[in-house]
């Protein structure tokens, strides 16, 4: 079974950066898309970024020009760099694996002040 752990979430004043990582007990070029979500509060989960085996991005409106997803397959690690940071990015990064219902970390928090 396929495990991930997501790290590099915090607490961050509007305007700065924060790089979240995602590390795959497996290879990541296994599967042919990965992505990120986030669940704000009171919210749904949604669909941040996504990363398909062949390079091809896709990004919320909310984030582009913003957002950067990027994978390091020698470390089987997902990334999402996170520049101009607003107070409604705030929510719970999710990484996930695979189409469909895939696989999915246990999230991590990220808060951004005004």
């Amino acid at each position: 079974q396929v495990q991930l752990v997501e790290s590099g979430g915090g607490l961050v004043q509007a305007g700065g950066s924060l790089r979240l990582s995602c590390v795959v007990s497996g290879s990541i070029f296994s599967f042919n898309v990965m992505g990120w979500y986030r669940q704000g509060p009171g919210k749904q989960r949604e669909l941040v970024a996504s990363l398909f085996r062949g390079g091809m991005t896709n990004y919320a409106d909310s984030v582009k020009g913003r957002f950067t997803i990027s994978r390091d397959n020698a470390k089987n690690t997902l990334y999402l760099q996170m520049n101009s940071l607003k107070p409604e990015d705030t929510a719970v990064y999710y990484c996930k694996a695979g189409a469909g219902f895939g696989s999915w970390g246990q999230g991590t928090q990220v808060t951004v002040s005004s």
